[in-house]
């Protein structure tokens, strides 16, 4: 697929230069910048289903917890 972009004159030279110190192409050179933006937008998306995932399995595993039926010395006892 062809994108056509408007650049500054000054942004577009300081990006082939880039590239050239680089050893690419400035296309090259955008396409990995898109390629890992995508990668990391992947990511975050897989890490946030996961976090929620989790959330989800927390709720479904709780449960109601009365009051203490022992004493906060009970558990020291050692005899």
């Amino acid at each position: 697929m062809n994108v056509t972009l408007t650049l500054d004159d000054e942004l577009v030279r300081q990006a082939r230069k880039l590239a050239a110190d680089r050893e690419t192409t400035l296309t090259a050179l955008i396409r990995s910048y898109l390629e890992d933006l995508a990668a990391e937008d992947a990511a975050f998306g897989r890490r946030r289903r996961d976090r929620q995932a989790l959330e989800r399995s927390f709720k479904e595993l709780e449960f109601p917890v009365g009051p203490p039926t022992w004493k906060r010395a009970d558990l020291y006892d050692r005899t």
